[in-house]
Parts: C-alpha cells; structure tokens; sequence
C-alpha cells in the first residue's frame, strides 16, 4: 500500500539512495561561509544531483521559491555560544513542518552526554507525531558527551545508531566509523537505512569521496553532507561526485577524474 511516508521519502531519495545537504548550521556556528544566500546554495546543489536539503523553519519561511528537490524541516537546535552546546532541545513541531511543506523532519540527539535522557525523550514523542501524520523522521545520532571515552569506536557507533532506530525513526544518521569492515556492523545492527555525516570540513576532496565510498560498499544508502559541500569552492561538482559514487556505482578516482575535469 502506497502511503503518506512511503511517498515522502520518494521525495528526499532517489532509488532508495539519499544525497541530503545539512544547512541547519545558522542557529549553532552562524552565517558562515555558504550559508548567506541559502536560495542560490540550494540551487546550486539540486544541478549537483542533491535529493534533499535540511534547513530550520525560519529559512524554509524566507526562500523565494520552493526548492526542486526533497525539503527536510530540522526539529532540533543549540547554539556554540551557550552553556551546553550538546543539550538539544526541540524548536519546531512536525504539525509546522507540514504546513511550511515539508517532506521529512529531523531530530539530533547526542548520546552519552548529561542532557540524552531529555533528548531521547523528545525523539520518542516526534516519533509518535509522525507517524500519526506520515511524516518521515530523519534521527541524527551522535556519540557525543562527557560519558564517552571512545566515541568513534564501531560498537559505540553502532549502539547510538541502534538508539534511533529503537525509539521509532525512519533513517539514522551517524558518522562513519572509519572504514568498510567495521561500518559494516553498523549497518547489520540497525533494521533502518543508514546515511552517514559528513563531518567536519575534510582536507582534500579525496578524504570525503573515500569515506562516502567505504560507507555506500558497507550498506550506507548516502550521506548527509554540509560543511564539504556547501563551503566546498564548486558545490554542484562535489555534488556531482558523490552523485556517481552513490547512484551510480562509480569509483574514488573516477570521481575525482570528472572533479577535477569539471
């Protein structure tokens, strides 16, 4: 049966494959490079090849026009500049994502710091919401807080995906633990599509094509890439890269050939 989820994430996945854009980073870092003509950015990473863009509401409210890709409305926010940076706390309801248009929203939630429990609270309870509407739910699931010795250690990546998946949402995202093998636990151990982060931005443009290759063979269907695309020199052809590596099966080098080539 066809419905309104189902439809939903034919809209921010192409082939069941996801290449999504972060550019929630306005409420944490502010209006960094990339991040000041949010409506000619969003252009310039759907000619890449983009299925989705992630943004908060008061963006959503300001574009111009709608964007030709998947639109993902983030539930989620903190600011560099407070107390507890880690501490999320929810800003915005899927009922508003609905009416601002919206395809999916999203919720972080950062494992193994003081605030989780309130955090894995509200993940629970936005879960239960969209459902109720149809509404795909996007948790970003973060090893991230005092508690954690290791945080990029395979099994503790794979237990905070396994969190996100438990309380009720439809894809996880969570950073790659580093290489093929081990990212394949991760997969296995999560009944939900993974995709992973794109992390802090990468020295060379090899660094993110490899680590998005290594994800995609261990069982990844994407990424969710901001600060490597958006405050990338040329985002449409990093785009376009991670566009063969995911949808087209490609290698490191070809895409990097077609990168440098562009």
């Amino acid at each position: 049966m066809v419905w309104g989820k189902k439809i939903r994430l034919n809209r921010i996945t192409t082939n069941g494959k996801m290449i999504c854009i972060p550019m929630d980073h306005g409420i944490t870092i502010g209006p960094v490079k990339g991040l000041t003509e949010m409506g000619d950015m969003i252009e310039r990473v759907s000619e890449g090849g983009a299925t989705a863009v992630l943004m908060h509401k008061g963006i959503m409210r300001l574009l111009k026009e709608p964007p030709r890709i998947g639109l993902i409305m983030h539930l989620s926010g903190s600011t560099k500049l407070g107390l507890t940076p880690n501490r999320k706390v929810q800003v915005g309801t899927v009922e508003e994502a609905i009416r601002l248009g919206a395809d999916a929203v999203s919720v972080h939630v950062n494992i193994g710091c003081k605030e989780e429990p309130e955090m894995l609270a509200t993940l629970g309870t936005i879960a239960d919401n969209c459902d109720i509407w149809g509404m795909p739910l996007i948790a970003m699931m973060y090893p991230r807080g005092e508690n954690l010795k290791e945080p990029n250690k395979p099994d503790v990546i794979a237990h905070v995906a396994r969190i996100g998946a438990e309380l009720g949402a439809d894809i996880i995202k969570t950073v790659y633990t580093g290489d093929l093998d081990s990212f394949k636990t991760v997969v296995k151990g999560c009944p939900v599509p993974i995709v992973i982060a794109g992390g802090p931005k990468s020295e060379t443009d090899r660094d993110i094509l490899e680590m998005t290759y290594g994800a995609i063979h261990a069982g990844a269907i994407g990424v969710a890439c901001g600060r490597n695309v958006f405050q990338h020199d040329r985002p449409e052809a990093i785009v376009r890269a991670l566009f063969m590596i995911i949808m087209q099966k490609k290698s490191v080098e070809e895409a990097l050939e077609a990168l440098t080539n562009v």
